[in-house]
């Protein structure tokens, strides 16, 4: 009996080893979604802190090799560290707005003893936060991740219009056609190709796209011939991290964000891949978090969770394998240290990577649309519960400057759609619901 479970554990989509040819194109199909996130939150630190050219080039440089280590512990995992599931890592963004307001007033070195210290608390709570899955029913999961999509579609919006909605060109005829081709491919390749090619639909459309806009004159591709070839990161650039209390208690709080956030992608990425998280994979999922943080601090890069733009990629490919992200992590890593590598990379431009983004995000919705759909809306209060909390989630979507007069602590909350948006559901299930079974659907009619 106990072999036949085995077999059944190793023969799970998730665990499926696949060749080297597809596992690099997968990989590198995350890769290419995910990037200019993941370059996004060095870029901003260092405008704020004025930083040099060359700061900001070893920062980058530090953030994408911490990437494919962070993406690598949270895929193939080891010991009670990592979900084993594929889960793309990257920079979270509510840790910017307190890592500015750190840096400006304590120095950089303040910001990297603070994640320090943050990531290993949640590495040791880590197995006391799982236990709030229980709070986690079929109509929270599949509000939450609704939610993830729903908030997600403003980032490809600005992406179609070119990025910078401010700059004279956003949204212009060339911006839309550039964007509008690349997602013609993608839904022409995704409806007519077949097997593998119908897998790697976004990469093709991406590729395609981006060899239009050089044909269009619309890529530059200068940064490539002033990116150096190879760049090593090292421990503690910047200086060895000084400790201050008040900014250790700003970046402790980002995590618990974090970690709210990282249990919804978490449990969407399980309900699309078909293998729910417990208590026990969600444990290990938040361990990897706090140690790839923690390792982050060390090797100058920013703490680190889920990347939820990935979530929607893995839908559309139905790729399930958690090796193709780990793929991702080792291509991660190279571009870390082959600087014109990710030179090539970053030319993509926006409106292509908008193209793409709105058929990854728009599945992401689609998937919290069929997880809802198999809950019980009928004598119970779940129509409410999903209403309010998406409708929370649209508050900062609306307006992103809406919680201005609030304290800087409670903007770390309230700013992100998504975790403003998954306590909410938490909360009104609660009201609604009680705690009830975690083994149990407290969705059914009363």
């Amino acid at each position: 009996m106990n072999e036949m479970k085995g077999q059944e554990l190793t023969s799970h989509p998730v665990d499926e080893m696949l060749p080297f040819s597809k596992l690099f194109a997968y990989g590198l199909q995350h890769v290419l979604a995910m990037y200019a996130g993941a370059v996004a939150v060095p870029i901003i630190i260092a405008q704020a802190l004025q930083l040099t050219p060359a700061q900001l080039i070893h920062l980058i440089n530090a953030d994408l090799f911490t990437c494919g280590i962070a993406t690598l512990i949270q895929t193939i995992g080891f010991w009670k560290v990592g979900a084993r599931i594929p889960m793309i890592q990257g920079v979270t963004f509510a840790a910017v707005t307190p890592m500015i307001l750190i840096g400006t007033e304590h120095g950089i070195t303040a910001i990297y003893g603070a994640i320090i210290v943050a990531g290993l608390l949640t590495f040791l709570v880590a197995p006391y936060f799982s236990k709030l899955i229980r709070l986690f029913p079929p109509v929270v999961t599949g509000t939450i991740i609704t939610i993830i999509g729903i908030t997600l579609l403003p980032v490809a919006v600005r992406w179609i219009g070119g990025g910078n909605p401010k700059a004279p060109d956003f949204a212009s005829p060339m911006q839309l056609m550039l964007a509008g081709l690349t997602l013609c491919i993608v839904i022409v390749v995704y409806r007519y190709a077949k097997g593998f090619l119908s897998n790697i639909a976004v990469l093709i459309g991406l590729i395609g796209g981006t060899v239009a806009s050089i044909l269009l004159g619309q890529a530059n591709f200068a940064e490539v011939g002033r990116a150096d070839w190879i760049s090593v990161t090292t421990p503690f650039s910047f200086g060895f991290p000084t400790f201050d209390v008040g900014s250790v208690i700003s970046m402790v709080i980002v995590m618990l964000v974090v970690m709210v956030e990282t249990t919804g992608d978490s449990i969407a990425i399980g309900e699309i891949v078909g293998k729910p998280i417990g208590r026990d994979g969600l444990a290990r999922c938040l361990r990897a978090d706090g140690l790839s943080t923690f390792i982050g601090g060390i090797l100058n890069s920013f703490p680190y969770t889920a990347f939820a733009q990935n979530v929607g990629l893995v839908a559309v490919t139905r790729v399930k394998s958690r090796f193709v992200v780990a793929a991702s992590g080792v291509i991660l890593i190279l571009l870390g240290l082959f600087p014109k590598m990710a030179a090539v990379v970053a030319c993509i431009p926006n409106a292509v990577l908008g193209g793409a983004g709105l058929a990854m995000f728009g599945m992401i919705i689609a998937s919290g649309v069929r997880a809802l759909s198999k809950v019980q809306f009928e004598g119970n209060y779940n129509l409410m519960l999903v209403a309010i909390s998406i409708g929370m989630s649209m508050i900062t979507l609306t307006i992103p400057n809406f919680f201005q007069h609030f304290p800087d602590v409670a903007k770390i909350v309230l700013q992100s759609g998504i975790t403003l948006g998954s306590i909410t559901a938490v909360l009104l299930n609660l009201i609604f619901n009680g705690m009830g079974d975690p083994h149990e659907d407290t969705t059914s009619p009363k």
